[in-house]
């Protein structure tokens, strides 16, 4: 259930953010037509469920968020890196997303990884780790 709500939490700020840029995202096991401009790429690779206490009421959710930045191949890296600069305000260190009394926090900030240039786009990956407990 956590995990869910994880998910929910860090793809609505996304959304969020997206949708004000007119920037489509490839969300995860989700039909998507590739444009030929700019877009996003959600992906949320999970770290295995951990318990802190022998009673076994605590769990640790921890985790990458990985959005890939894709923009039109041949203009440069600017583009990339200017999308890649609004992620990482966007998702700050430290930052805690909440519902109810469910707390994710970001714990460390916005890294981005080595660009991969394809056929028609070239991608910078952004990524930061998240983790939040219950009890």
């Amino acid at each position: 259930m956590s995990q869910k709500l994880i998910r929910s939490l860090l793809q609505g700020r996304l959304n969020a953010f997206a949708a004000a840029r007119s920037l489509p995202v490839a969300w995860e096991n989700i039909p998507f037509t590739t444009p030929a401009g700019q877009y996003l790429r959600f992906n949320l690779l999970k770290a295995m469920t951990d318990s802190a206490d022998l009673a076994g009421a605590h769990r640790e959710y921890s985790g990458v968020c990985q959005i890939s930045v894709f923009v039109p191949k041949g203009k440069g890296p600017t583009d990339a890196e200017t999308l890649a600069a609004d992620l990482a305000e966007l998702f700050p260190l430290n930052d805690r997303l909440t519902s109810g009394s469910f707390v994710i926090q970001i714990t460390s900030p916005c890294s981005e990884g080595p660009p991969i240039t394809g056929d028609l786009h070239f991608m910078v990956p952004v990524s930061f780790t998240y983790r939040a407990d219950t009890i």
